[in-house]
């Protein structure tokens, strides 16, 4: 077998796993459903640490270079995957999604994120991070015409708001300038996950997310370089551990999982999974970077996800 065969086995394996039939037993015996939450959850779970690491290069390196930088790893790593599993180049309306994936996740996250980390604790950005499940569900319904239950929007809302109420009561009973940046972050990425979960649905997700980073090159490629000129890349060698994480899992791995499962699952039912992202988020804050965990954090944790059980059970017609 040659190196290229070799190679692209790898990816096919890979690939068994997050997008194809070729499952385990057990895992062919849940529904579309079932396997499409396991999926989300798992994606969510690699996302969970995206800030606490965001805000760890933030503190030495320019955030949006930070934000554009890890783009360009993520487009080289995309490149090479799109070449071994010898990917057919999308059509013409799938461009037209890509492009909006690519100003939502590729873009416009990381860079109001990274601006974000910079002005506030990882573990508060956690927790304005916590409405993007009924952002997602909005783009969903209002793009593509999932019309989920009224009861669904109750458990939405009633999420949305405990997470909100924290926040609030984190701030002072007042909301920052950080803040202000992470909700146009959470509009941004809702946009990209609910357009990239559709298009799951006729492209694998791993070529969808490795698109969107190849097509958003021509722009982020060269203003990355200014900004490494402009500003320096110094820094600690925490700092780039940091980097390679937000580059290779936050940029890249955790979109596979993410985007098969909004695609199997729907977008307004698997993107309620993300209400449970703030509070994996402030574990790994507290881990990695040493930022208080309290009680409530963990009471609010348990009512949030009792609101996910829930939404799980409520219609949804696609």
């Amino acid at each position: 077998m040659s190196a290229h065969d070799s190679q692209s086995a790898l990816v096919t394996n890979l690939d068994a796993v997050v997008d194809t039939d070729e499952v385990p037993t057990t895992v062919k015996s849940m529904t579309s459903e079932t396997k499409g939450m396991w999926l989300g959850a798992i994606g969510i779970a690699i996302f969970s640490l995206t800030l606490p690491f965001t805000r760890m290069v933030v503190a030495e390196l320019n955030p949006v270079l930070i934000a554009l930088g890890r783009a360009v790893v993520a487009a080289c790593c995309s490149v090479l995957l799109l070449w071994w599993t010898n990917a057919p180049r999308p059509t013409r309306s799938q461009l037209k999604s890509l492009l909006i994936i690519a100003s939502g996740v590729v873009v416009g996250f990381p860079v109001f994120s990274s601006i974000a980390m910079s002005q506030i604790s990882a573990s508060h950005g956690a927790i304005v991070l916590g409405i993007l499940p009924l952002a997602t569900a909005l783009f969903g319904a209002l793009r593509f015409g999932e019309r989920p239950s009224i009861g669904f929007w109750i458990t939405a809302l009633i999420g949305s708001a405990l997470v909100a109420a924290f926040a609030m009561e984190e701030g002072g009973g007042s909301l920052q300038l950080g803040d202000l940046a992470m909700l146009i972050a959470v509009i941004a990425a809702a946009m990209g996950y609910a357009e990239g979960g559709r298009l799951s649905e006729s492209m694998s997700g791993q070529q969808v997310i490795s698109w969107a980073l190849v097509l958003s090159m021509p722009i982020v490629l060269p203003v990355t370089i200014w900004l490494a000129l402009h500003y320096g890349v110094k820094a600690s060698a925490g700092a780039w551990v940091g980097f390679a994480y937000v580059s290779l899992f936050s940029m890249f791995i955790g979109f596979f999982f993410w985007y098969k499962g909004l695609a199997l699952g729907g977008i307004a039912r698997v993107g309620q999974v993300q209400l449970i992202q703030p509070f994996l988020t402030l574990l790994g804050a507290a881990a990695i970077l040493g930022e208080a965990l309290e009680l409530r954090s963990f009471l609010f944790a348990l009512a949030i996800i009792s609101v996910v059980a829930a939404g799980k059970k409520m219609a949804i017609k696609r």
